[in-house]
């Protein structure tokens, strides 16, 4: 595989013209694609078998006309009076009015929108509800506890609620023009006295996410190039050939559109992972490259060993990513899928980028690639001339007491996991956004005089074709008796019966919120019955509803976890095998990743679910958080056990034992790889920024599990274990090394004659050369 490498960086290099404007091509086609055929994203969650969407399924047949939840872009737009004043006094009418005629003028709004006062929908709502419980005999204490239940006006008339839909095909047809006019119209509700705000999924896309997260996560990323390299034209190398794979991965996604449904959030995940493992790649090529024209004055020579050695430590890291993403379809979550597909496809343009485009830019430089030089290198010397820099230092710290290190790491990150036994999974709604945001606010007034259980409300739907016409509606009535019954219920009633009568849409208001676990409780005690009201009544039964179909994705998430975690452990276990030829490196690799993963969940419970430190407002975690984090994060820790290992190995190789092989690895890649995780944790943290709690808590998470990954883990657990077991971490059974692939990540293979012929301390120096005294 060296030799491989080898030959390409050298041809991307001799032949960067053709490398280059490949590279444009494509950037130019996938474009246009994106620009042409792509649709827009969906923010569905669906899974196709969970018992929600079976339920669903059996609301379309009873009820053809449905509209799948999903696809309905309604708005509920809240308002209020002041405080001792109520919304059917003349002045504030007279500007619900005004509101409601600006709502019906609304771009996308159909013409004949059922848009009302909601003091006069509140006041016709009830005179039909009180004379059709008449008619079907019902109590006329249950008729009107039934009214209230669905009442847009509160009992004083000082909230109303006004509910509408666009005339859209899916929520995410509705155009910003749309949102603008929408924030327009609650704005001058409140010139006029009003308290005014809307929320619900047709306002979904009111908060756009900015690019800001990006440039301060590139500008932090260009200050840590710049003291890495001291060169500006160095360090701005790895932020354009990351900026140019993700324009490419980002417009790959856009053009994937046309053929498969994206969510929303996919972009977004996409650019972090994409802009980080951009960066990262190219640094570490870039580094070597560096080191390499301290041996030879042949500029192509360099960065053929380059891109055969650092870069075959690329293709592996990048592979590990791939593995953990990819792995992510055999979940069986089509949205999770697409975003698992997505990053990855990111993350191998960042490796072709790396491998190929980089080496052309070099070519295209040629003696240019370190000017602008801003700092000078100059380490400190041993007697032997050996150089000592801090990761020296830091090897030698952690060699003179391996096992303290490890049990300090280990007993920390362990302390760091226990709130994840807190762990409390769901999807964000409006009651779990920014309190900035008019859908956060219409949410808190709404629960407020609603009560939490009116954003969040649970359908069953009652199939009773079987049973004979006489008694359906008494089983009908049966069913929906059952459901108020249970506990955590504030409403249940029938909303709908089809035109032939066999089915029924029973709307159950709980008297808790959609994000509450008390709702989930409920929601598992009417599954947990619906066997024994099917039996008794004859029907067939099913609860779906946004809320039922969200809390069912988040059980088939967790469902799914150890399955997920087995095929990515195995398969990556088997590819750092046959990286490091070792049993125990690989073991010891997967564990402190666990180690480290479990303690950024628990830091995120803290932070995030339990408000810690004032920091975050309480809320739940991201139902696909979890499992995400650690496909990603396992592909980024083996990132940096592959680049750090690997440096290791190589001076083992050349004959070192383990406490020198180790010191020399953290001489010549520790400065690389704290860069390199630096850089991540600031491209990662500055994503903290958005007001998405998607986006902000995958923010989070991704930055402290780089730092505990990449500097504890890695840079103190890794070394200390090593240290520990000594030569035996290279122990590989006989027969198993005769199966296992030669992949020389090292570069043995290669021909490079400064090492020819030469000792072991004299191979030392010349790998550890002062960097700043290549000037070309």
């Amino acid at each position: 595989m060296a030799t491989l490498f080898y030959r390409l960086g050298k041809s991307a290099y001799r032949r960067w013209p053709f490398f280059i404007a490949a590279w444009l091509v494509a950037l130019v086609a996938v474009g246009t694609v994106a620009a042409t055929m792509s649709k827009p994203m969906t923010d569905s969650f669906s899974i196709p078998g969970i018992p929600s969407e079976k339920a669903a399924d059996l609301q379309a047949e009873l009820f053809p006309n449905v509209t799948d939840a999903f696809d309905e872009a309604s708005v509920n737009v809240v308002v209020a009076a002041p405080e001792g004043h109520s919304l059917d006094e003349p002045s504030y009418t007279k500007a619900v009015d005004s509101l409601v005629a600006d709502l019906r003028a609304l771009p996308q709004v159909a013409p004949d929108a059922p848009i009302t006062n909601p003091v006069d929908a509140a006041q016709s709502q009830r005179q039909a509800m009180l004379e059709s419980a008449r008619q079907s005999g019902t109590p006329p204490d249950v008729a009107k506890a039934n009214a209230a239940a669905l009442s847009p006006l509160t009992p004083d008339a000082r909230v109303g609620i006004i509910s509408f839909q666009y005339d859209v095909e899916t929520v995410a047809d509705v155009e910003p023009a749309t949102q603008e006019a929408l924030l327009d119209v609650l704005e001058a509700a409140r010139d006029n006295g009003l308290t005014a705000e809307a929320n619900g999924a047709g306002t979904s896309a009111m908060s756009e996410p900015g690019a800001s997260s990006e440039l301060i996560g590139i500008a932090v990323a260009l200050v840590v190039l710049l003291l890495t390299f001291g060169s500006l034209v160095a360090a701005g190398l790895p932020i354009i050939t990351a900026m140019i794979g993700v324009a490419l991965g980002l417009s790959g996604i856009t053009a994937m559109t046309a053929f498969m449904d994206i969510g929303s959030s996919t972009p977004m995940l996409a650019t972090m992972i994409g802009l980080a493992v951009g960066i990262d790649y190219t640094l570490f090529i870039l580094a070597r490259y560096r080191t390499e024209l301290q041996h030879t004055d042949d500029r192509e020579e360099a960065i053929g060993v380059s891109v055969g050695t650092a870069g075959s430590a690329v293709v592996f890291a990048g592979l590990t990513v791939l593995i953990a993403l990819c792995a992510l379809a055999v979940v069986g979550i089509p949205f999770l899928t697409a975003m698992g597909l997505a990053a990855a496809a990111t993350v191998l343009i960042a490796v072709l980028v790396a491998l190929t485009l980089l080496p052309a830019l070099l070519g295209m430089l040629k003696s240019k690639a370190f000017g602008g030089q801003v700092r000078k290198y100059r380490p400190r010397r041993e007697p032997d001339g050996h150089i000592v820099n801090n990761g020296v230092r830091w090897a030698r710290f952690v060699g003179r007491r391996p096992l303290a290190v490890a049990l300090l790491v280990v007993v920390g990150l362990g302390a760091l996991a226990v709130p994840l036994k807190d762990l409390h999974l769901a999807f964000p709604t409006d009651s779990t956004a920014s309190v900035e945001t008019t859908q956060r606010q219409a949410s808190d007034l709404m629960a407020e005089a609603f009560g939490p259980g009116r954003e969040g409300p649970l359908l069953v739907v009652v199939d009773a074709t079987d049973v004979a016409e006489a008694d359906r509606s008494a089983a009908i009535g049966e069913v929906t008796a059952w459901a108020a019954d249970q506990q955590g219920v504030a409403n249940a009633q029938v909303v709908a019966m089809n035109d032939a009568g066999t089915g029924a849409q029973i709307m159950i208001t709980p008297t808790s919120g959609p994000d509450e676990t008390a709702t989930e409780d409920l929601l598992a005690d009417l599954r947990d019955g619906q066997a024994g009201i099917e039996a008794e009544t004859g029907t067939t039964t099913g609860v779906t509803g946004l809320t039922a179909i969200t809390t069912d994705v988040s059980e088939r998430l967790s469902d799914a976890l150890p399955v997920y975690l087995a095929v990515v452990i195995g398969l990556a276990f088997l590819l750092l095998m046959v990286v490091f030829r070792s049993i125990l490196v690989p073991l010891t690799a997967t564990l402190g990743f666990l180690l480290s993963v479990l303690a950024t969940l628990g830091a995120t419970v803290a932070v995030f679910q339990e408000g810690a430190f004032g920091l975050m407002e309480g809320q739940p975690i991201v139902s696909f958080m979890p499992i995400f984090l650690i496909g990603v994060v396992f592909g980024l820790a083996m990132d940096y056990q592959v680049f750090l290992v690997t440096r290791i190995r190589e001076a083992h190789v050349h004959g070192y034992p383990m406490k020198e092989a180790v010191v020399d690895g953290f001489r010549n890649s520790a400065r690389v790889v704290s860069a390199a995780a630096a850089i991540m944790t600031a491209v990662f943290a500055a994503f903290m920024l958005q007001d998405e709690p998607i986006v902000k808590s995958m923010g989070f998470a991704l930055a402290v599990a780089v730092v505990f990954d990449a500097f504890i883990v890695r840079m103190a657990l890794i070394p200390a274990v090593l240290y520990l077991m000594g030569d035996r971490a290279w122990w590989l059974p006989t027969w198993l090394d005769r199966l296992l692939p030669n992949v020389d990540v090292e570069g043995e293979s290669l021909d490079r004659p400064h090492l020819k012929g030469r000792s072991i301390e004299d191979e030392l120096d010349d790998l550890t050369a002062e960097s700043n005294e290549v000037q070309r």
